[in-house]
């Protein structure tokens, strides 16, 4: 099967799996594990900020962050359809305690005008407080757009003006990266924390770090363990971590130019009916009415290719490294023979 359900199917290639093997490892708990030490401190320089923290999910490090930065009674500003929202199963609530601030983006990004005018003051006993704005590049349900360096330095002059700390949810950070040539170090200069993760385009079988301060790097790693997130001889899956970050990043363009190929070919059919601009390695679009989602679905299986439902009439493919352009030209052979 062709699987274009997302960038989190791939499996380790022979080359990571060696790397695994051959790790050195030790208890992490006792921060023992050179392996994992490596990975948190390569991640870290990266993007010029001090320390990191290696956490088995971006769910994890999302929320141990939200966690570490606000309080109860409490707010967070993000776009509405922003993952730390709609797909991590109200972590918010559940472990912060916090409200949300919902700000509708285009294709999930907002302006430094939305987010000022989304903080509450301080002064009024009925409002939560403002405590942390979110932003996520690239961002999912906008089909993989990404943030222009100017808007991101816009809101975090914002963030600073009014010392609300910035969070970026850079699960797909890479991806932006490569896209759009920006450089790593300029986001550790305007973010106080960053979540990146390991497990999609990068190609690892699971893991992310939260990037931050030594200080704020100390306090969560208690959160971590409250959430369990504490591992034992983590270091050969930090292994697999290290070797994407080493290897996995720059060939993100092949993913790209093959995303932006099923764009074109998709926007070429009769039952198609939108196609989202296509910036890096998701592929959403709409099908028209006549053309039900479930019956493309089943005729994609019945070719050897398996994608994912994503709202009424919403498809998303989403390229990766186990895609090759073999299989992009069977993709493409099944769009155009669907009459």
């Amino acid at each position: 099967m062709i699987d274009l359900r997302s960038d989190t199917v791939t499996r380790p290639t022979s080359a990571m799996l060696e790397a695994m093997f051959q790790a050195r490892v030790g208890d992490d708990v006792y921060e023992e594990d050179p392996t994992v030490k490596a990975l948190e401190e390569a991640a870290a320089a990266r993007f010029g900020m001090e320390a990191g923290l290696f956490c088995p999910s971006g769910t994890m490090t999302n929320q141990i962050a939200i966690k570490a930065h606000t309080q109860p009674m409490s707010e967070v500003i993000c776009e509405q359809t922003s993952h730390i929202y709609l797909w991590e199963v109200g972590g918010i609530a559940f472990h912060s305690g916090a409200s949300v601030a919902l700000l509708p983006g285009n294709r999930g990004r907002l302006t430094a005008a939305q987010v000022e005018a989304a903080i509450r003051p301080d002064d009024n006993v009925h409002y939560p407080i403002t405590q942390l704005i979110s932003l996520e590049n690239t961002h999912n349900r906008g089909g993989g757009s990404c943030y222009a360096l100017p808007e991101i330095e816009a809101i975090a002059e914002v963030a600073r003006r009014y010392g609300i700390p910035l969070h970026l949810d850079g699960a797909r950070i890479f991806n932006a990266l490569v896209a759009t040539g920006q450089d790593a170090r300029e986001y550790g200069l305007l973010f106080d924390t960053i979540s990146v993760c390991l497990s999609k385009g990068l190609g690892a079988p699971v893991g992310s770090v939260l990037l931050g301060s030594r200080a704020f790097i100390h306090k969560t790693k208690r959160i971590r363990k409250v959430m369990g997130g504490g591992m034992r001889q983590a270091g050969y899956l930090a292994a697999a971590g290290l070797y994407a970050l080493e290897n996995n990043v720059e060939r993100l363009a092949d993913d790209h130019r093959r995303a932006r190929q099923l764009g074109e070919t998709l926007a070429a059919q009769p039952y198609v009916a939108e196609v989202l601009p296509v910036e890096t390695n998701l592929v959403i679009f709409r099908l028209r009415d006549e053309q039900p989602a479930g019956a493309f679905l089943e005729y994609l299986k019945q070719n050897g290719i398996i994608a994912s439902s994503f709202g009424p009439q919403m498809i998303r493919f989403v390229t990766h490294l186990d895609v090759t352009d073999e299989m992009l030209a069977r993709v493409t052979e099944a769009l155009g023979s669907l009459r």
